[in-house]
């Protein structure tokens, strides 16, 4: 059984894609055994708490600098024994002790076509914005494995979405999550948990 922990920061909406799919059996052979949010008040802890997922907050804003957060961030999550670490809409950066202490154990969703509005700067809501101001007519999700670099790794599934006469970047955000990222993220996670 893989054992996964998720890392989020907001309403939890790619965790719950990944609750769902395990509910239903589109993900097999993998737990989700913690869930870690740098905010206390995601509402991803709630659906944490709603699954009886163990859950915590470990939040730069409680720590004297970056490097101690880092060193919790890491603590926090090792003491779960993670096969592996899914960021799904986790807004911190990894540091890269984390990513050398999981090779390639580390997965993040981002919601573009990688390499299209990726890098720092780009996350949440200013991709779409970004997409949108630049014209493009399709855009996606990515998901894909986590290296030292931003939005670098290794690409696993790809999936597109049209961009639409009249969409704002919420309703484009929206659409991008139905449409892909709730779709690829489990997937991959079927994928890795069932090589």
């Amino acid at each position: 059984m893989l054992r996964v922990v998720v890392l989020v920061s907001g309403g939890g909406t790619n965790l719950q894609a990944i609750l769902d799919a395990m509910d239903n059996g589109k993900i097999k052979n993998a737990e989700v055994v913690g869930v870690i949010s740098n905010n206390a008040s995601a509402y991803a802890l709630t659906r944490a708490e709603k699954h009886n997922i163990p859950n915590e907050c470990i939040s730069p804003k409680n720590y004297e600098n970056r490097d101690v957060f880092n060193d919790a961030l890491l603590e926090g999550v090792s003491k779960y024994n993670p096969d592996l670490i899914v960021l799904a809409g986790f807004l911190v950066a990894i540091p890269e002790k984390m990513v050398k202490a999981f090779p390639e154990k580390i997965i993040n969703i981002h919601p573009s076509l990688i390499p299209s509005f990726c890098g720092k700067g780009y996350y949440g809501l200013k991709v779409h914005e970004a997409a949108l101001q630049r014209g493009v007519k399709v855009t996606g999700a990515t998901v894909h494995y986590v290296d030292e670099g931003t939005d670098t790794g290794k690409i696993i599934f790809q999936k597109p979405v049209m961009i639409e006469d009249g969409d704002t970047p919420e309703i484009l955000q929206k659409r991008v999550m139905e449409q892909a990222e709730w779709i690829i993220l489990p997937e991959a996670i079927n994928m890795i948990a069932n090589r």
